[in-house]
């Protein structure tokens, strides 16, 4: 039942279930769609998004409703939602919640319950949600009273998205959800306003300016916080002011153009093993940089982060500013970033632009090899080539992805380029997809997907079709775990390389079948005719690539 009216001195009050009450808050807060995966304990949460004005996208795994809305949170820069189920549905999203907070990804998961009135005593799909996702979150609650229901939202929109941005879980139980509530008296609180600025230490930004200004050989590495500051483009206006190069990573890919002379992508190794300075904003000192051992040893590190307690982890820091990264390279730029030796700086960054220039050289060959399986390098070359302006690019896999990322330049930015973050779900992308496609209609989203992540979320086309949300993927398809395989044969030999093996399985004509468009490829001159047909068919489409073996990432895996 939606509602009833009840009479109060005579006048008929209306009252309506407290899903409306949950759909309101979300559209005050400027929600334009949920995604979920349907079950009985959140019904009354999608009957208010119809009264509201949400769209409702569902999906074939609760963990792409969490997926979509993660997307959903990159590239509006405010929280996404997703309501799952009770029981199996909040632990099919729970490696999708861990994403994102690894991510740092504001998304506010609604879970289902069980009725509080049968709490502990074996309801359906009862179990204790709470001590499952409370270290995967910012902050996990249940609402016991559907009138606390906007004031609980509120602050779960505050959260996730103020202070470094990270999941929220809300359980909403059966019978909170479903209760009576007179909707006119509920009193909801003020939307959430955007993300302020947060400048750092002005005396540690003075310091920090003092040390890049004396640096011969300074470098900047730029991660993913950049994207949640008020104007990213500070990187650029920093790297021009301060004759810097810069490296970018996560969801700064695509901050600054590939023309500009300060920004570059193939000699970090190099760079960072040589400097005497180094800038690190807005990712952590993690596997990826090898915990900080990656840098020369002797070199001073400037490091920038939203949260403070990550300043000086694993290695330590001569400056440490906690703030935004956009933000703070707008501090460093008033505090003057003039190179007090600009011919010792300009010989670095000569010398970087050579070594960059080599390594693209050495690209070449691979990237126009007519050999057959089709060259990866060659592949990425011409899904590069094929790509339209505008498209939202994907990455959804191991070694196929790691090579697509020193070669399919972002066509946009915020959010021209997605991939998982630092956790290294496979399985991301077609939920990723429908996300960028509910705020993207009118420009194309591409899924680069390795053929290992393909086997995770693929019947999510179904979901594509069905609700008219086209999007393409290219698959790479070198029948095997690659990444893994290559480290395996390394230390246990080739004859006892198992469980990494797959097949150049048929994954276009499963797309075909759930009713979208799939073409199979096996020469590299059909890649770029094939991705174009499939841009062109307006339905939810993959391109199947038989792909070949490369050396171009030996070595490069990490943990």
């Amino acid at each position: 039942m939606r509602g009833s009216c009840t009479t109060s001195g005579g006048i008929a009050v209306a009252h309506v279930h407290a899903g409306r009450v949950v759909a309101r808050a979300l559209a005050r807060e400027g929600v334009r769609a949920l995604f979920t995966l349907c079950g009985g304990h959140i019904m009354p949460i999608y009957d208010g998004c119809l009264d509201e004005g949400i769209r409702v996208v569902d999906v074939r795994h609760e963990q792409a409703a969490v997926y979509a809305a993660d997307a959903y949170a990159r590239i509006t820069r405010r929280p996404g939602v997703a309501a799952v189920t009770a029981g199996p549905g909040v632990m099919n999203a729970v490696t999708a919640i861990a994403n994102a907070h690894r991510a740092q990804s504001p998304v506010v998961i609604l879970g289902g319950q069980g009725p509080l009135e049968h709490a502990g005593r074996g309801s359906l799909q009862e179990m204790d949600h709470l001590g499952v996702v409370r270290s995967i979150t910012k902050w996990a609650v249940q609402v016991q009273d559907a009138r606390r229901l906007p004031e609980i939202l509120n602050l779960a929109f505050r959260r996730s998205l103020h202070g470094v941005p990270g999941p929220v879980y809300v359980e909403i139980p059966l019978d909170v959800v479903f209760a009576q509530v007179q909707l006119d008296a509920v009193r909801f609180p003020a939307p959430v306003p955007d993300r302020p600025a947060h400048p750092a230490d002005p005396a540690e930004v003075e310091r920090a300016a003092a040390l890049l200004r004396r640096a011969r050989r300074p470098v900047a590495l730029v991660g993913s916080q950049i994207h949640w500051s008020p104007d990213p483009q500070a990187v650029a206006r920093f790297a021009e002011a301060a004759r810097v190069p810069v490296f970018t990573n996560g969801m700064a890919r695509g901050v600054m153009g590939p023309g500009d002379p300060f920004f570059f992508q193939l000699c970090r190794k190099t760079a960072l093993a040589d400097a005497d300075v180094v800038l690190v904003a807005g990712t952590p000192l993690d596997f990826r940089l090898d915990y900080g051992q990656s840098i020369h040893r002797e070199a001073r590190l400037i490091q920038i982060d939203l949260d403070p307690g990550e300043l000086g982890r694993n290695r330590d820091v001569a400056c440490g500013l906690a703030g935004d990264t956009g933000t703070v390279l707008d501090q460093l730029l008033e505090a003057g970033l003039a190179p007090d030796e600009p011919a010792d700086r300009q010989r670095w960054l000569e010398r970087l632009r050579e070594e960059e220039d080599r390594r693209a050289r050495q690209m070449q060959a691979s990237m126009t090899s007519d050999a057959v399986p089709v060259d990866p390098l060659r592949l990425c070359a011409e899904i590069d080539a094929a790509l339209p302006p505008g498209t939202t690019v994907i990455g959804d896999g191991g070694d196929f992805i790691g090579t697509a990322a020193k070669i399919v330049r972002p066509r946009r930015y915020p959010a021209g380029w997605l991939d998982p973050g630092p956790l290294g779900t496979l399985g991301v992308g077609p939920g990723f997809a429908l996300g960028a496609r509910v705020l993207r209609p009118d420009d194309p989203v591409v899924v680069l997907l390795g053929d290992g992540a393909a086997g995770l979320d693929l019947l999510e086309f179904e979901a594509a079709v069905r609700q008219g949300l086209p999007f393409v993927a290219v698959v790479g398809n070198d029948a095997a775990w690659t990444q893994i395989r290559r480290l395996q044969v390394q230390l246990f030999g080739a004859d006892r390389a198992v469980a990494t093996e797959l097949s150049h399985a048929r994954y276009d004509r499963v797309v075909e079948a759930l009713g979208g468009h799939g073409e199979w490829v096996e020469r590299p001159g059909d890649v770029r005719p094939a991705l174009e047909r499939a841009l062109a068919s307006g339905k939810p489409a993959l391109v199947n690539v038989k792909m070949g073996t490369s050396d171009f990432r030996a070595g490069a895996i990490a943990v």
